[in-house]
């Protein structure tokens, strides 16, 4: 790696910088021997996070050239750790062997290396770099027509999505599908600080109906739907971006399926964060809602889940077929358990079937797909034998059959347990192949034959010390001690010299080197054998990998029906009634995730009721901090989410009125970063609800306005809640600690009052997290505090200062003096002008920009003097 005198690169030097700038915003590994090497600023990033040595290999520009690198027996573990740290790497493989090189070019002669692969977060099948559980989603995002298209895919499995979105919609779009990656054109402003961006020409329409229709062999995609010019351009965007990344092996995609928006509902960044669907707040799925219901047994079971819960559906039939198939294994107890214990026998088969189709399968990969379609047709016989099997299990069992020619021919040709590397053969069944039997027999008996041709020689030469050895410089040859090698260094003794080494001699021989030379290409062409049945194999997958596809899909959902219906009866869940009315009732609700962290502690949850319609759409619900409103509201928007995503609920009895969109604006964050506090935050979040919910939607609101002045904070309160009611219409849910809202009640037709229970018994605060109905008689502001451990000293001035502020409220009117007179929010500029008094009409009088200061001194006095005599 050093430089020549006059500070030329070396060709080695030359090789490594023009393949890094073919991935200048990649890691390069570049192989060199057992070892993928990284150089200059690569290293150091590479070496920070590996936590590996940084060394240095010769110079550059005078410079020492920092290094570090990774054997290539282990890539996979130290890439995870790159990949999640952030990274995308390049593969630069040695592309011929030294002795190659030698050939071409001479003793000097570079070996030549090419990049065969980049590794990067969305483009994973490997399963020490992706969790089994997840998917991992990339993402192409592309406008046209006044709209934007996304296509998604995860090629682990071949899940491949075409979308469009509306600018309002896109933001939630994106956060549903939460990709690993996200690409999208140059020409255009970046959706986010980690977009990767592409060359604008491939996010074309034009281009992209070329490449779907290249990539799935047809003439017209009329077959797979009609596609928005928007979905095109998206397609072609997703396309071009996996050519460039894997380098001319395109990994599986089934036939993309057209999602439509409406299909489900909408739900923001915002309010999956604030609900925890996916992931805690803290980060990672403990303490999240599918941590505490997940009950599936595969990995394409618990990625399913993840996906309904993500996006829940809005189509009434789809979402009862989904309960009606929970509801059939809830049913049979003996039944779920068994098909359960069946399930778990099941290998990945979408991922397995990637890995093949991307080109990076094992013959563990193919034994997982003899195992899990051989037990798929199993368990789908099983099924069939049973009674009034719903509409769902019906659309899902021809799907678990038609693979019994590829399954027998895997049994055939596979051993038992494949190994997960095939460089090392012994993958194929002996008696699937005579002449390959006959190979690894030759290779198999070189131990005897060797140990024949050594008593042969001892014989001959009567040197019983005489030994066959082998080793990887010299292969086989025959030792002798020092002091016997007389008799073989005869020139007509048959055997010839090869080394001379400390109280030892080296021979080698004509039969020794024939042997030899068959057990080595025995073994070399056995190898090739199992190399060529194994490719045989990988295409007989690939040709039925459309199939296969739909078998791992049954089967997840199967297990997603089956684990809802475990986490029913495990935790007392009921079947939710979905009707297409606006209302939420809801009997008996909890919260899945606080009850599971209080059941541990071998406590109880305390459930309520909830009823929503019409006539009853906004609850004003106020009480105590700690008192549980919070947990009330999230407990309802989860109950419905679950709903909808066709899974039992944690309520006695349900009855859920279709949500095309849900809110949450709940709990206090900031985004420092993007320069917006805590309450920009809040009134951004604000905003987007009440510009975007609709009749059917359903919004849950805490606190909302406590981030800044009382006065301020009451005000937006107000009309916020108005606004909710007068213009939005959708069933709400409305957390204060604001008092004076209650007054709303006498005006709001739509609007009812309730509060979270609680009680102070010999002067401490009792908290029953029970809803009821009516407002709160008060905050119980101090005794919280007391209960959070506020000094007594500070507690006992708080209430003092408390004392006086409410005796100069009730002499003055205080804020709620006011609250009577405020119009109602949408009906404002309709109704009768109010009296003014004077003090109002006096200010509004003056012409202050023509007044002296004479005359301002003297409106001063005035308006003074007014003032006091108001007060009297």
């Amino acid at each position: 790696m050093s430089a020549s005198s006059d500070n030329a690169p070396t060709p080695m030097m030359a090789q490594y910088h023009a393949l890094k700038a073919e991935a200048p915003d990649c890691l390069l590994f570049y192989r060199m021997g057992d070892f993928f090497e990284l150089f200059f600023d690569d290293a150091k990033a590479a070496a920070a996070v590996l936590d590996i040595a940084l060394t240095s290999r010769g110079a550059h520009g005078g410079d020492p050239v920092p290094m570090c690198g990774v054997p290539v027996h282990s890539a996979e573990g130290y890439l995870a750790r790159l990949i999640k740290a952030g990274h995308r790497v390049a593969i630069a493989e040695q592309t011929e062997t030294p002795a190659e090189a030698k050939a071409r070019a001479g003793s000097k002669a570079l070996v030549q290396r090419a990049i065969v692969r980049f590794v990067t977060a969305g483009t994973l099948t490997e399963e020490a770099l992706l969790d089994s559980r997840s998917e991992n989603r990339l993402v192409a995002i592309a406008s046209a027509e006044g709209g934007f298209g996304l296509a998604m895919c995860d090629i682990s499995t071949g899940r491949f999505e075409l979308m469009q979105a509306s600018a309002a919609e896109l933001s939630a779009e994106i956060a549903r599908l939460a990709p690993s990656e996200l690409v999208q054109s140059d020409r255009a402003d970046p959706f986010g600080e980690d977009a990767i961006l592409r060359p604008g020409h491939d996010f074309s329409s034009i281009e992209g109906e070329r490449r779907l229709k290249a990539h799935f062999g047809v003439a017209t995609l009329d077959g797979f739907g009609s596609f928005s010019r928007a979905e095109l351009a998206a397609a072609g965007g997703l396309l071009a971006y996996l050519e460039h990344v894997s380098r001319g092996t395109m990994p599986f995609l089934a036939p993309p399926r057209r999602h439509e928006v409406a299909q489900h509902m909408a739900v923001d960044a915002a309010t999956r964060e604030s609900l925890e669907i996916l992931s805690s707040q803290q980060g990672g799925r403990v303490g999240s809602l599918i941590h505490a219901i997940d009950r599936t047994v595969t990995g394409a079971g618990a990625r399913l889940l993840a996906s309904d819960l993500g996006a829940p559906l809005t189509d009434l039939a789809a979402i009862r077929d989904r309960l009606a198939l929970v509801q059939w294994f809830h049913a049979d107890p003996l039944l779920r358990d068994s098909v359960r214990e069946a399930l778990k026998a099941i290998p990945d088969l979408a991922r397995a079937l990637g890995r093949v189709v991307a080109g990076r399968g094992s013959p563990r990969d193919l034994g997982q797909l003899r195992d899990g379609l051989s037990a798929a047709r199993t368990l789908r016989e099983r099924l069939g034998k049973a009674s009034d099997l719903p509409d769902l299990l019906k659309q899902l069992l021809p799907d678990m059959q038609g693979h019994g020619a590829l399954v027998e021919h895997l049994a055939r040709a596979l051993v038992e347990s494949p190994p997960t590397e095939r460089q090392q053969g012994g993958y194929i069944a002996r008696g699937y192949d005579a002449a390959l039997d006959a190979l690894r027999d030759t290779s198999g008996n070189a131990r005897r034959a060797i140990a024949a041709l050594e008593a042969t020689y001892k014989a001959q030469t009567g040197v019983q010390a005489l030994k066959i050895r082998h080793n990887a410089v010299l292969g086989y040859f025959i030792e002798v001690p020092a002091a016997r090698a007389d008799a073989l260094m005869k020139a007509d003794s048959g055997f010839a010299h090869r080394q001379t080494m400390a109280g030892a001699v080296r021979f080698n021989s004509p039969a020794l080197h024939e042997e030899a030379m068959r057990i080595a290409q025995a073994g070399t062409h056995a190898q090739a054998a199992e190399e060529a049945h194994f490719e045989g194999l990988c295409e007989e997958v690939i040709a039925a990998r459309e199939g296969i596809a739909r078998t791992a899909a049954a089967i997840a959902r199967i297990d997603v029906a089956c684990g809802h219906a475990q986490m029913a009866a495990e935790g007392d869940f009921c079947c939710p009634e979905l009707t297409e009315a606006s209302e939420i009732a809801i009997e008996s609700g909890r919260h899945p995730v606080v009850e599971a962290a209080l059941r541990k502690q071998g406590q109880a949850f305390v459930a309520n009721d909830a009823s929503l319609n019409e006539r009853d759409r906004l609850w004003l619900v106020s009480g105590p901090n700690m008192g549980g409103k919070s947990t009330f509201l999230r407990q309802t928007a989860l109950i419905v989410l679950l709903a909808q995503a066709g899974a039992f609920v944690p309520a006695r009895s349900a009855r859920i009125g279709i949500v095309d969109r849900l809110f949450s604006r709940v709990g206090a964050s900031d985004n420092l970063a993007r320069g917006r506090s805590t309450f920009m935050v809040e009134m951004v979040e604000t905003a987007a609800i009440l510009s975007q919910a609709t009749e059917r939607s359903f919004v849950i609101l805490d606190e909302v306005g406590r981030g800044t002045s009382t006065y301020d904070g009451l005000a937006l309160a107000w009309a916020i809640a108005e606004a909710v009611h007068d213009t939005n219409r959708c069933r709400c849910l409305f957390a204060t600690h604001y008092h004076e809202l209650t007054r709303l009640a006498g005006r709001l037709d739509a609007l009812s009052l309730h509060h979270v229970r609680a009680r102070e018994w010999k002067g401490d605060l009792v908290l029953l997290h029970e809803v009821a109905d009516g407002p709160a008689d008060r905050s119980y502001g101090l005794a919280v505090a007391k209960l959070a451990g506020v000094p007594p000293v500070v507690v006992a001035r708080a209430k003092s200062v408390l004392a006086k502020l409410e005796a100069g409220r009730q002499a003055t009117g205080g804020l709620a003096a006011g609250l009577d007179d405020l119009p109602l929010f949408a009906a404002a500029a309709a109704r009768e002008p109010e009296a003014r008094d004077e003090l109002r009409d006096m200010l509004q009088a003056l012409d202050v920009d023509n007044l002296s200061p004479r005359d301002a001194l003297d409106a001063l006095y005035r308006l003074k003097a007014m003032l006091d005599e108001a007060s009297h």
